[in-house]
């Protein structure tokens, strides 16, 4: 995340992971009628999903039709909600609101020709534009490539800058962390604020292209003010202050090591 301060520890993507995140991903698509029922909540059904990078309680609880203080409450969060990389958390789907945001029942045959991005459209694509966030539908591969293109327009090495954004969402915009941290590359507001100065533009953090601009940029500063790719991937983590004040914290090691790992081996 880039941040100026020290953020709790939730640095779960080992180098081997990443093949696996992929797998699950695919495995824990939210679907409204499974899983099973939750005994004394009608209209509930529990269905399991492993944390991905970028997972959040309230973005899970959007993504699955759920009421966020339920999905904290069946899985005991605490008062941080923090959701660790690789955990099987439990969703409680509200079913009826499920198969509304899905649409009318139709004939199989039928169901199954319709595009299947149509039927959340109406929806999910109001709900976010009305939060603001932009591009939010870009897969993963076009993450990649528009990390790669800003990357080499600021001269940042494009295997660090896509390993860095990996690592802090797993290529996933629409996510926003307990810190307050948004999008692709996680920057909090006031360092999306302080980008803007070397942009020579505003950077709307919830536009995926944006946050990239903003994530990216920061990282050509980093590297240019520490001389080093270790020091500068930590510093995006726990902040340059703080790195210069206090060294890397135990923490701060993993993530680096996660993140030139990660490197290595795209």
């Amino acid at each position: 995340m880039a941040s100026c301060t020290r953020r709790p520890t939730a640095l779960l993507l080992a180098t081997a992971f990443v093949l696996a995140t992929l797998v699950v991903t695919l495995l824990s698509a939210p679907a409204d009628a499974r899983g099973r029922p939750w005994p004394g909540h009608p209209d509930r059904r529990i269905v399991p999903h492993v944390v991905q990078p970028g997972d959040t309680a309230t973005g899970l609880a959007v993504r699955y039709h759920a009421w966020t203080r339920e999905l904290i409450a069946l899985n005991d969060l605490g008062p941080d909600a923090v959701l660790r990389v690789g955990e099987r958390v439990r969703v409680p789907v509200v079913v009826s609101a499920a198969k509304r945001d899905r649409g009318p029942a139709t004939k199989p045959e039928r169901a199954a020709a319709a595009p299947p991005d149509r039927p959340a459209v109406s929806s999910k694509a109001i709900r976010m534009r009305a939060h603001g966030w932009r591009h939010w539908r870009m897969t993963r591969g076009e993450v990649k490539a528009a990390i790669a293109r800003e990357a080499r327009r600021s001269g940042v090495p494009v295997r660090l800058a896509q390993a860095v954004a990996w690592q802090e969402s797993g290529w996933h915009q629409p996510v926003r962390s307990s810190a307050g941290a948004i999008g692709v590359m996680q920057v909090l507001p006031a360092t999306g604020l302080w980008m803007t100065l070397y942009a020579g533009r505003p950077l709307n953090l919830r536009d995926t292209h944006d946050n990239i601009t903003a994530g990216v940029t920061l990282l050509r500063v980093l590297l240019d003010e520490t001389a080093s790719t270790r020091r500068a991937v930590a510093a995006y983590y726990q902040g340059l202050s703080g790195v210069r004040r206090h060294g890397m914290y135990p923490e701060t090691r993993s993530y680096v090591r996660n993140v030139l790992a990660l490197r290595d081996r795209l």
